[in-house]
């Protein structure tokens, strides 16, 4: 088994590379977001889980994917769960996920918790302009997320911004590829995807290797 680590910041494109790298691989694989992993919040009010600042490390459950992957790598099926951006909560479904050759685990923070980063076997960091990082989570927020205009502006100013640039940007120096425009750059696309069939064809990793 292989775990490929995707972080960079908001909007990055880390998402579309991790799609286009599962079409690419035409292999066993799946693909799990560290979005699912925020916490629940359940003893909060909605007034209150609104003001919760998401893009800190603490808003993730991060030792909850690190033993859903270890059990992974056992080969065994976890329940990952499921957030309602709408709530601000996670949902009462979960999502049955089974052992696959190739984990793709994408989130902003993924390379910024040590304990998380440990479990990649190859950890790449997608960078991407902040301009068009900002119109890329507008145009998500409002769309996908049912949020306004004026709060997602407010909460890149509030949160997003100043958490990018101290812990989002800092945790690209653990990155062993940077990836710049994310799934739109054709020539990272190949390299990673080389990378991955090469492994698999040599058999380096199995359901009981660890990460690196």
């Amino acid at each position: 088994m292989i775990i490929v680590g995707i972080a960079g910041g908001t909007g990055s494109g880390k998402t579309t590379f991790a799609q286009a790298l599962q079409k690419a691989i035409r292999s066993d694989s799946v693909i799990i977001s560290q979005d699912s992993y925020y916490y629940a919040n359940t003893h909060l009010d909605y007034s209150e889980r609104v003001k919760i600042n998401y893009d800190h490390p603490d808003a993730f459950e991060d030792e909850l994917l690190v033993f859903h992957l270890k059990q992974l790598r056992k080969g065994e099926s976890i329940e990952a769960p499921v957030y309602d951006f709408s709530a601000y909560t996670r949902s009462s479904e979960t999502v049955l996920v089974h052992p696959h050759p190739i984990i793709i685990v994408e989130g902003i923070l993924v390379l910024a918790d040590p304990d998380l980063r440990n479990e990649f076997d190859i950890k790449v960091y997608v960078d991407t302009d902040p301009d068009v990082r900002i119109l890329r989570r507008l145009i998500r927020d409002v769309k996908e997320r049912g949020r306004t205009m004026e709060s997602v502006h407010g909460q890149y100013l509030k949160t997003v911004k100043p958490m990018h640039e101290a812990f989002v940007e800092p945790s690209k120096k653990y990155a062993d590829l940077i990836v710049p425009e994310g799934g739109f750059n054709k020539v990272a696309l190949e390299v990673v995807t080389a990378m991955l069939k090469q492994h698999l064809r040599e058999g380096e990793y199995d359901v009981q290797s660890t990460g690196s």
